[in-house]
Formats: C-alpha cells, structure tokens, sequence
C-alpha cells in the first residue's frame, strides 16, 4: 500500500509499504477514506527526528471502512464506517474507566516516561504505524474506532479523530463562566475549531494569530481577533485583552499554539542543534534539558485575571522551561492540559455532530488533496502558506 513515510527532517515521502494485517483477534483492518493532516505532525517534521526511524509511517486522524475483522471482534463488521482516534487506548483499563484514555494503562510507553500511544507518532509514543495511508490496522476494535453512519461526508464526522473532541476538551479545561471572555492563542485548526464552539455557546472570544487568513476564518464565526504583527511597539496581547476587560484580563485562555510558537530564540535553537545531532545525544536532551518556545504560554499567564484558568491544548516538549511561577502563584491562575482523552468525549460529539454541522466541521478543511501531494502540504502548512489551515488527504 502507499502511505506517507517520515525520511528524515522535513522531508516526508509517500513510499510503498506493507499491508497491514491482523495481528491479535481484536484487530481490525480499515481501508482509509479520508485523513488529516495535524498541526502535531509538524512536531516530527522538523522537530522530534530524534524519536523516528526512517519509514515511519505517521498521520493520526484517520477514518474509512472496515476491510477485516480479527476472530474476538464483536461490535465491527466488514463495510462499517468508523472514525479512528489518535490515542490508542484499549478502552478497559483502571485509566480508561477513568476517561484519562490518553494515559492508558495497557499502551503507556513505559520505557519513555510516556502515556498512550499515539497512531503514527514517534517512539515517543510507540512507534505504531500511522493513518496518512492507504490501509491501518486498528487494535481494541470493540472499544477503539467510533461508528459513524454512511450517507454525510466524510468532513462531518472525520475531525472527530483528533479536532473536535481536542478543542472540546481545551473548552471544557477552560471553564468558562457564562458572562465570560475567552482569549483562545492560535487560530490554527484547534484554535480555530474551540472559538467556533465557544461563540456557538454564546461566549465572547478574542483570538489570536499573525496569519490573515486564520484571523480571518475565525472573525467570520463571530470571534474578536488580535493581528499579532499589526500591535504597536511595546503593545502586549495582555495589554489589548486587559483594556477590552475592564483592566482584568480573559476569564480563561485557550493555548492552542504550543511549542509552534515564535517568539524564543533559544528553544528555536536547542531545535536546530539536536536536529544534527545522532540520536542516541538528541533523545536525551529534548527529553530532560529540552526548552520550549514559551511565547503562547508566556502570554497566557499575562493575559489571564487573577483566578483564572488556562487551557493548553498546544503540545509542550520541554523539560526545563523556565516558567514564572511567582506570577501564577500570585495570580492564583488555574492550569489544565493535556493530551485529548478522544474516547471519553465521542459519543456526546458524535451526537452532535448527527443532528447538524454547527461548527462548520464540512467546510473546515480548507484543502482536500490526494496522498501523492503530502510532502509539498508539510512544507505549506509549516509554512502557513497559500491558505492552509487544514488538509484533509484521500488516499
């Protein structure tokens, strides 16, 4: 099958790779129809080369058709539609019984200090073949894939990989007051999908982007938008949300950017440096003396009231970020984060998303390309170029 393959830093190919097949009796075999692009797989495009070995097949917001099923299968059969999650989690465990599927007990990446695995992300998190392909083989299957009906597109119910339940889960982290404002940090897909949810909820929202045409999007759902590169010299976001506040500040913040962020020459750096490192030095250092582009989260913890809550969706990598902690503390801020538990939300998600498309989930992607052109979408979307927002691959 052709499947989109890491070769190296920045450099993606769409090679010909082995069929998955079923391995364990809780298997299923899924021809893809349609697949994401993510703003976290530009993390092992340019960062996190370390943790990849060439033929690495990445992508991790998949869905299609069930091809196979494995002999224990109950809940799947052959021509059910499903959307795949991005955590592999087996849906049984103390943690998943918990809604934390993204801590897993049965997948947790023990040797690495991490949680679940992830599909196509890196021996961070498993090294388990991804869904920027043709075919994946999907573990857990009675517990795992999300039944959707046949009949709307495919974009009604594919963000539910990944998109939809991630910005859900930033906005329900964030626990927005009904009177109150939301500053959502990033109008990428994630920032742009939690302001289109949080205006639908009535919420006011001021995001925030230095791209035209990402501020754009989300001023056309109702959100308030900061220009980063339109503010006077010595202007913060923190000013502009502060005098839009009555002097407080956002009630909460969504950090929707993550370590994508601009603004920190040293983390940027420490990210070109361990790039040309062997591995064996690179895994080390980005695991304990790794330092983050802190420019998003910096700007929260200005940008939030006293007694507010930040939400971060945006992925961190670093493990010696100076943060400034007698601010936080003094500010009594709240901190919630962490990966998407995709599981413990889809059902209600599905729900919604079967009774009509509010957030605009069939004309969110603003790209639809076949699997041939991945590696000139990388370079776009790191790029943010030519409009990409987000890429949805049909195999």
């Amino acid at each position: 099958m052709r499947a989109v393959t890491w070769q190296g830093k920045e450099d993606m190919q769409v090679t010909e790779v082995p069929d998955p097949r079923i391995e364990e009796p809780t298997d299923a075999i899924i021809r893809i129809t349609s697949t994401g692009l993510c703003g976290s797989d530009l993390h092992l495009y340019t960062v996190l080369g370390a943790f990849m070995d060439r033929g690495d097949v990445v992508g991790h917001e998949p869905m299609g058709i069930v091809e196979e099923v494995g002999a224990e299968v109950t809940t799947l059969k052959p021509g059910d539609r499903v959307v795949v999650p991005f955590n592999v989690s087996c849906g049984t465990c103390w943690m998943c019984s918990r809604n934390l599927h993204s801590q897993c007990e049965t997948t947790q990446n023990r040797d690495q200090g991490t949680g679940a695995s992830l599909f196509g992300y890196s021996k961070l998190y498993g090294q388990v073949p991804g869904g920027q392909a043709e075919l994946l083989r999907v573990p857990f299957a009675d517990h795992l894939p999300v039944k959707v009906p046949h009949g709307p597109p495919d974009d009604r119910f594919l963000f539910l990989s990944d998109v939809v339940p991630t910005a859900w889960q930033g906005l329900k982290y964030a626990e927005m007051p009904d009177d109150g404002t939301l500053l959502v940090l990033g109008a990428g897909p994630i920032g742009d999908m939690v302001s289109r949810m949080a205006v639908a909820q009535g919420h006011r929202v001021i995001a925030v982007d230095r791209v035209p045409e990402r501020l754009a999007r989300v001023h056309g759902a109702g959100a308030e938008t900061i220009d980063l590169d339109a503010l006077d010299k010595g202007t913060s976001v923190a000013d502009v949300v502060r005098d839009h506040t009555q002097g407080r500040g956002a009630d909460a913040v969504v950090d929707a950017v993550g370590m994508e962020a601009h603004g920190s020459a040293a983390g940027n750096l420490l990210h070109q440096v361990t790039g040309l490192m062997p591995d064996v030095i690179a895994q080390p250092m980005l695991k304990k003396l790794g330092v983050d582009r802190l420019a998003a989260l910096l700007t929260a913890i200005d940008a939030v009231r006293r007694g507010g809550t930040i939400s971060v969706s945006g992925v961190y990598g670093g493990a010696v970020d100076p943060l400034p902690l007698f601010q936080m503390f003094d500010k009594q801020v709240q901190l919630r984060m962490g990966q998407a538990n995709v599981r413990s939300w889809s059902d209600e998600l599905l729900q919604r998303l079967s009774e009509g498309d509010a957030w605009g989930v069939e004309s969110f992607a603003t790209h639809h390309l076949p699997l041939s052109e991945a590696p000139e979408a990388y370079k776009k979307f790191q790029e943010k170029s030519d409009g990409y927002v987000k890429v949805v691959f049909q195999p």
